[in-house]
């Protein structure tokens, strides 16, 4: 009996345990919930740095929108036809003025330029050739010049030749000795043999005379013929140096075509289109890239009319993009159309902007600001204020330890920071850090 009252006893105990302990744990749940409880029902406080919104003096700006264009864009297109075998760029490529883009296969142009260049040899050998022939002509003419006395341009008369001179002055001696001889004769003071010894002397020289008049004009007949062999071999040589001047002339042509095989970089930019493949024919209707300059680039901007008092060339302007909304690009007017739209009453108006490090996009559309001489007072507070959700601006300005959401117009951005047309007033303390932890209403800590 006593044995089964100490089982008893012992089971007792051990179910008392174990309801000491389950209290324990339900008091200890129930002591942890409320803590809880209590730590969540705390107000939220969120750390911030603030900056005021201050007043400062800023220009005047007229502002207008634009499009971003290249300074110069070329398309590049060979100037003879041929088949690719080598490309050297792609899009996107930078390229220098000069840089080979593209080779063609010159090998039928090389054949034309050694065929040309051939004939130019042969016909210089004919020049060659013909000058010979003229000097060896001329050294004929001068020996017989020379012999009759004759100069360049002189007409030859046969009685000054000297053979015929001698002969007249002989025959006229003669004649005069015949004449005397026939006068004794006739009075029987002269025998009848020495009146034929005088005549058969004056018979003679007339055959001599005869023959020197004779030898004479054959003399001019050479010159007259040598005269027109100059002018004929000179002729000839006149021709030689045309086919010359001709061949030559298809030489620089060959070459030419053996040059444009290759064709280089007009100017210095990016590659914006690619149109050419290894292998592909090209032809001389077909561009095989396009390169814009994008150092430096122009924007267009539409003034309205009653804007255009205050546009003059060489002002400052600005310009942001969406790319850039945190960034402003200088630029300076450079052109101003001479007239207005007739139809939109605008007038159109090119800045430069410098591009150095490629920012800027030709095709990108900016909103541009031209700088006005005169300043106004103007609320400015931190870019880093601004938080933007889709098309609005909104900033957070700290009262009474909690933030109040705005939302701001805004204006120009000067440096780091942006003008606020509408939303805040000078001197209010606008949040600057952990814009994505405040809200509406939100405790703040400064």
């Amino acid at each position: 009996m006593s044995k089964q009252t100490n089982s008893k006893s012992a089971v007792f105990g051990v179910l008392l345990s174990v309801v000491v302990l389950f209290a324990a744990s339900c008091s200890g749940s129930k002591a942890k919930s409320n803590d809880n409880a209590n730590a969540n029902n705390a107000p939220t406080i969120v750390a911030v740095q603030t900056a005021q919104a201050i007043v400062q003096n800023m220009p005047t700006y007229f502002e207008a929108t634009g499009n971003l264009a290249s300074d110069a864009q070329t398309d590049v297109a060979p100037t003879v036809p041929g088949k690719i075998v080598e490309v050297n760029f792609d899009i996107g490529s930078y390229v220098n003025k000069g840089d080979v883009l593209v080779r063609l296969d010159s090998r039928d142009a090389q054949i034309r330029l050694e065929q040309a260049q051939a004939n130019v040899e042969q016909q210089r050998k004919s020049i060659l050739q013909a000058q010979a022939n003229v000097e060896q002509t001329i050294a004929s003419l001068r020996q017989t010049q020379a012999r009759l006395n004759v100069k360049d341009g002189e007409i030859f008369n046969i009685e000054t030749f000297s053979q015929v001179r001698s002969i007249n002055a002989q025959l006229e001696l003669a004649e005069k000795e015949l004449g005397r001889a026939t006068r004794l004769l006739e009075s029987g003071d002269v025998s009848r043999s020495i009146y034929d010894q005088r005549k058969s002397q004056r018979d003679a020289l007339l055959g001599q005379l005869a023959e020197a008049r004779s030898n004479a004009a054959v003399a001019v007949k050479a010159i007259d013929t040598a005269r027109a062999q100059v002018a004929t071999v000179r002729t000839a040589v006149g021709n030689a140096n045309a086919a010359v001047a001709t061949a030559q002339t298809q030489v620089d042509a060959a070459r030419k075509a053996v040059g444009d095989a290759v064709i280089y970089a007009p100017i210095s930019g990016f590659v914006a289109e690619r149109n050419a493949d290894l292998g592909e024919f090209a032809a001389t209707s077909n561009k095989v890239a396009t390169i814009v300059r994008t150092s430096v680039l122009r924007v267009r901007i539409d003034v309205p009319e009653q804007a255009i008092a205050q546009i003059k060339t060489g002002q400052e302007i600005s310009l942001q993009t969406s790319a850039f909304p945190d960034r402003n690009f200088a630029g300076t007017v450079v052109r101003i159309a001479p007239n207005l739209n007739a139809t939109s009453r605008v007038l159109v108006v090119e800045a430069e902007v410098e591009n150095s490090q490629g920012l800027l996009k030709p095709g990108q559309f900016a909103t541009v600001r031209i700088a006005q001489s005169a300043a106004k007072p103007t609320i400015m507070i931190p870019a880093s204020a601004v938080k933007t959700e889709g098309d609005n601006n909104k900033i957070f300005v700290v009262k009474d330890g909690r933030a109040e959401e705005r939302t701001v117009i805004l204006g120009v951005l000067e440096n780091d920071k942006i003008e606020v047309k509408q939303g805040v007033q000078e001197n209010e303390a606008d949040v600057i850090s952990n814009l994505n932890q405040v809200y509406d209403g939100v405790n703040v800590r400064q």
